[in-house]
């Protein structure tokens, strides 16, 4: 049996009452980690029974609080807190870490893995282009591109911020930094926004992972592919399968295992890199 070293560890996770977030939530506590829930809850009916992937289902889930993963952790003999937090507002880090400090000690796992979504577009003039639920996309503005970096990378450099402070006021000497962005962060079309803001998240983790090392602290960053969480719809996933080298779609707990190892000791010697979790989807 490996040993992760993750028995007694304190693991903050952000957006974490569904899908990727709430896999690895649920991975660190099975390795003993002690896990605080973000969450944010956002405009929705959580109630909304379906297990037909589309808008629907992708809504309701992000609607939720963390009350069923913080459940299923206990239910497991495993430690969870929550607490709900808007990362778009600048000082929401150092109230999400004293919550989680309070509720289970120092953090010593931060995973980013929050994010805001909305398609937009350069495109202004003729016809526009169409998001995952079949809706006209947006054009570009200062309000779409700030409502992005906002969470997706001005939050993520203020968490590791908030994090190295915390870290280094306590004498810590082992530490944990995981990020997650996506496969399309070097651009893509049609959600120009989202990607934009993730290849933002990967330079900040780099640049971390030079200064924070000399401290003991590694930085990482997981890039998933097609993610079933709630989103992708059926007549979509045909394409996906058929594109992925090992022909299947990808879940949430396959994100989740390959932060666990990040977190792990057994990757004290990994910082700095991004590992694309897709089944081959992309390739370096």
């Amino acid at each position: 049996m490996i040993d992760s070293g993750l028995d007694g560890k304190v693991a903050l996770v952000t957006g974490a009452n569904h899908g990727i977030g709430a896999a690895t939530a649920i991975a660190l506590a099975a390795q003993g980690a002690r896990v605080f829930i973000h969450y944010l809850q956002l405009p929705g009916d959580p109630s909304v029974a379906t297990e037909e992937p589309g808008e629907a289902l992708y809504t309701a889930q992000r609607a939720r609080n963390a009350e069923t993963v913080v459940r299923e952790i206990r239910a497991a003999g495993g430690s969870a807190e929550a607490g709900e937090f808007d990362l778009a507002e600048p000082d929401a880090a150092p109230r999400l870490f004293d919550a989680a400090e309070e509720a289970l000690g120092g953090v010593d796992v931060l995973v980013n893995n929050a994010a805001h979504w909305q398609a937009d577009t350069f495109v202004s003039t003729g016809e526009q282009p169409i998001d995952h639920f079949a809706r006209p996309i947006e054009t570009l503005t200062a309000e779409s591109h700030d409502r992005h970096f906002a969470v997706n990378s001005r939050a993520v450099a203020l968490m590791m911020a908030e994090y190295a402070r915390r870290y280094a006021a306590r004498g810590a000497t082992w530490g944990r930094i995981i990020n997650v962005s996506t496969d399309g962060a070097a651009g893509y079309p049609n959600e120009v926004s989202y990607w934009a803001s993730k290849s933002a998240l990967e330079s900040y983790s780099r640049a971390a992972a030079r200064e924070l090392g000399r401290f003991g602290i590694t930085v990482n960053i997981v890039s998933p592919g097609p993610i079933q969480t709630g989103y992708i719809i059926n007549q979509h996933v045909q394409h996906i399968e058929d594109q992925t080298p090992l022909g299947r779609l990808g879940t949430p707990e396959d994100v989740a295992d390959a932060a666990v190892f990040l977190a792990s000791e057994q990757a004290r010697w990994v910082t700095g890199q991004l590992l694309h979790v897709g089944g081959g989807y992309r390739m370096n």
